[in-house]
């Protein structure tokens, strides 16, 4: 049973990847950091803190390896704290986040996705059934660490992002 549930999660990495690159291909540095009214997060907030999550739980939670985050030196690029992914933040800081270049963003998001779906494509069975410990949720399957904390986390801050951008540009949705 989880190796079927594996190549699922392996196509569905892939078309939440392909999703979020596609809604924010055209997304300016403006556009990124607007924070809309109504204490809602910037699309620069909301994707950041979902790729750095994806980078943490698939790179160190799971591999015990450094992040792409860490070993790309995008802290230093982007004048961020090295450690921090967004959990935890207050509803002002959330909506304080800037990112100084969304390109340059999108590059580190490329790395990981693409990391993510490398990951996921060598697990085995075993693999995908040891336990790890998310924080702060606590122990868990890699499979299920993988399936809620990264892809259904994903959806989550994809529907946002799509809000977000439908309020500053013309095209906010995935689809085409």
């Amino acid at each position: 049973m989880p190796h079927d549930l594996l190549m699922y999660l392996g196509a569905e990495f892939h078309s939440l990847h392909r999703l979020i690159t596609h809604v924010t291909s055209d997304i300016s540095d403006e556009q990124a950091n607007h924070v809309p009214p109504g204490g809602n997060q910037n699309i620069a907030f909301s994707l950041w803190h979902y790729v750095r999550t994806e980078d943490n739980v698939v790179n160190f939670v799971v591999q015990g390896k450094p992040t792409v985050w860490i070993t790309g030196g995008w802290p230093e690029k982007f004048g961020l704290d090295a450690k921090s992914q967004g959990t935890g933040f207050t509803d002002d800081q959330a909506r304080g986040f800037r990112l100084n270049s969304f390109a340059g963003f999108r590059a580190y998001m490329a790395d990981v996705f693409k990391t993510t779906e490398d990951f996921v494509a060598s697990l085995d069975d075993e693999s995908a059934m040891r336990m790890v410990t998310v924080k702060p949720l606590g122990e868990m399957t890699v499979l299920q660490a993988l399936s809620g904390v990264g892809m259904t986390h994903g959806y989550r801050h994809l529907g946002e992002v799509e809000f977000a951008k439908g309020l500053v540009a013309p095209r906010g949705g995935a689809t085409i």
